[in-house]
């Protein structure tokens, strides 16, 4: 054997003294996930199979008692289908306007600058404080506009689809920023190249969009997709503030269901579990099928 080979094998204090620091640089991150997500993930594991008062604390196992009590509520359906249609509705109105306002301010020269943090400001605002100011904004008696909403007879919040559409334009107006970088920085990394030699061979607009710049920002698509659908299925904040689930029952998401079970009327914390990991489940299957879209696509 060769000085070089024995000397590959060998662990040397410079190798050492490599791999602790990388076990270093590494803790602060293992932590956090420990923490943040590991031990909360299988606390919510062993509430979603015990009989788990919210103040008697664990009474013993209740399986499967919790999960056919989770999905027999009788809100259960109706909060997943309305979760499921305001996911629908908030991702192909987002994911549109976020890519308009994207081409705009990229091809916009004069007025780019502004444009740009114009959309951007409102995604610096937190969630629940969105919602607060467009509380009071929808208020038919301190709203701005209350008295034209009198004159008018308008209620954004007093009907199922007013307060359902009220909400979509507080998350459009709340996040469309934040996908617009997202997908500016995807245009950005499209090559110059690839436009020109579309319009050397007489491509129009529209055939320039279709054929190159949505197949190369496919990428970028399936990470604002993912950000998206995952946002709004976990929606709680906005209907929370706004609406507290009504106009009769009619805007409560799966995770206010989730929050009421566990909080307030059974205050059963097994059963939320129980929803949690249903929800959680849901996630992960929905994520996976639309990262093998985009990537079946792709390979398309």
């Amino acid at each position: 054997m060769s000085t070089v080979a024995r000397g590959a094998g060998r662990v040397t204090p410079a190798r050492r003294r490599s791999a602790l620091t990388g076990w270093l640089f590494a803790l602060p991150t293992a932590l956090f996930v420990l923490l943040l997500f590991v031990l909360p993930l299988a606390l919510v594991l062993q509430m979603s199979a015990s009989d788990w008062p919210l103040l008697a604390g664990n009474q013993g196992w209740n399986l499967p008692e919790n999960y056919e009590d989770a999905v027999s509520n009788r809100f259960f359906l109706d909060s997943v289908w309305f979760t499921l249609k305001y996911t629908v509705l908030t991702t192909v109105i987002l994911l549109a306007l976020s890519l308009g306002l994207a081409m705009l301010v990229q091809e916009s020269t004069r007025w780019k600058g502004f444009l740009r943090t114009a959309f951007l400001v409102p995604s610096a605002l937190g969630l629940a404080s969105a919602s607060l100011l467009f509380y009071v904004l929808y208020s038919p008696i301190a709203g701005p506009f209350a008295d034209l909403m009198a004159s008018w007879g308008i209620t954004f919040l007093g009907t199922p689809d007013g307060a359902l559409w009220s909400t979509i334009f507080l998350i459009v107006w709340r996040y469309a920023g934040f996908y617009m970088l997202l997908m500016l920085v995807g245009l950005q990394g499209i090559p110059d190249d690839v436009y020109e030699a579309a319009r050397i061979d007489g491509a129009s607009r529209w055939q320039t969009f279709r054929s190159v710049t949505i197949p190369l920002l496919r990428p970028t698509l399936a990470l604002t997709t993912v950000l998206c659908v995952t946002g709004s299925l976990l929606a709680f904040e906005q209907f929370y503030i706004l609406t507290k689930g009504g106009p009769d029952n009619s805007t409560i998401t799966i995770v206010q269901l989730i929050y009421s079970v566990a909080f307030q009327g059974q205050n059963d914390l097994g059963v939320a579990g129980a929803l949690s990991v249903i929800v959680l489940l849901a996630l992960v299957v929905i994520n996976i099928a639309q990262i093998r879209a985009f990537n079946r696509k792709a390979e398309d």
